[in-house]
């Protein structure tokens, strides 16, 4: 199993560890609840460094990632971040991703933790088609094991993070970043966040490590920051509607039936992967689509319950669900058949062998 740089601080402050896509991971400190209520009203730190980096670079490098993601990443410009995502040649979704343009030819892309391996052999097998090679020094590199990444997320975690900078920080627009020293160390500091109450990724060597944690929890105190674990990441992002890979989104989903038709682009000239399958999609409809889904009757949602209509039918299944630390009744996401998905409509989620009515909902839930 392998640690980050930070494990040892998570072991000395009493975490329950377990392992999370190969790493010893902090599922929580203090407790999810009390965690999750931190995050939405204060400043918590979570160590991402599991997340993979993979480097785009070269003349090619446009051609390559408009070929692979399904977003425009030609809309960027130098310090823009981009969400996305790799499509998989069979209507699904190889991953979720960031794409951060650092210049013209230069591009860092963030992907999550358990599909590293999955990510890297797909981005070499498309950049070989275009004679990118890979490895230390060429056009594609896989970073993982050198960086390691801090999430400071809450309503005060810029002011925490202003006081690490010496230029202003405060005021950065949301999926943005910049290359600059942070707590002394050389830092790519990125306005993105998987919790929606605001705050920054830290990206740095992991050589820095030590340094970059000293000086975050020094800044931090007057401001109670607390230490956060994954439990916390996943009730955070889940009341805001965001989708996790292996869970909302996989291999088999299509991004329009997940509602990421805002990140799939058919602009003139992008060639992307299963542009013509996603096209006729969007074209014709889709037959299932990820909804939200907000309990009416008492019950707790979980990955996997049947979603059935009110006569037991069964039309779909839940992906994540859980209690609403901030709402206190059960909340999820799930895919139901496309008549079922109009907000407004009343469900039922099979919760030991019975049916407990929900309803369908916007997201964000908070």
């Amino acid at each position: 199993m392998k640690t980050t740089a930070f494990t040892k601080y998570h072991i000395a402050a009493g975490a329950k560890m377990a392992e999370f896509a190969g790493y010893n991971m902090p599922i929580e400190f203090s407790g999810i609840n009390d965690e999750h209520m931190t995050v939405r009203n204060g400043a918590g730190v979570f160590d991402v460094s599991h997340m993979g980096e993979i480097w785009v670079k070269g003349p090619k490098a446009i051609d390559l990632l408009q070929r692979i993601t399904s977003n425009d990443v030609s809309k960027l410009y130098d310090g823009k971040v981009q969400y996305s995502c790799m499509p998989n040649g069979k209507g699904g979704i190889v991953d979720d991703i960031l794409v951060y343009r650092i210049d013209a030819e230069t591009y860092l892309l963030v992907v999550n933790a358990a599909n590293v391996d999955k990510d890297w052999a797909h981005i070499c097998a498309e950049g070989a088609k275009m004679g990118m090679e890979a490895g230390h020094g060429k056009e594609l590199y896989n970073a993982s094991d050198e960086i390691c990444q801090l999430a400071v997320q809450g309503p005060t975690a810029m002011k925490i993070i202003q006081k690490m900078c010496d230029e202003p920080v405060e005021d950065m627009e949301y999926y943005t970043f910049k290359k600059m020293p942070v707590g002394g160390c050389d830092a790519i500091l990125s306005i993105t966040g998987y919790t929606g109450s605001g705050g920054c990724e830290i990206y740095v060597a992991n050589e820095d490590a030590d340094k970059l944690w000293e000086a975050l929890w020094k800044a931090g105190e007057e401001y109670g920051l607390k230490n956060i674990g994954l439990g916390a990441r996943d009730t955070l992002r889940l009341e805001k509607g965001f989708c996790l890979y292996g869970n909302d989104i996989d291999d088999t989903t299509s991004p329009l039936e997940a509602g990421l038709g805002w990140i799939t682009k058919f602009a003139e000239g992008k060639d992307f992967i299963d542009r013509e399958v996603l096209a006729q999609q969007k074209a014709e409809g889709v037959t299932r689509k990820l909804v939200g889904l907000k309990m009416i009757d008492r019950g707790i949602p979980r990955h996997g319950y049947a979603v059935a209509s009110l006569d037991g039918t069964e039309i779909g299944h839940v992906t994540s669900g859980t209690m609403s630390p901030c709402l206190k009744i059960g909340v999820a996401m799930g895919y139901v058949a496309a008549e079922y998905a109009k907000v407004g409509t009343e469900v039922a989620v099979v919760i030991r062998e019975k049916l407990v009515k929900a309803e369908v909902v916007k997201v964000p839930f908070v």
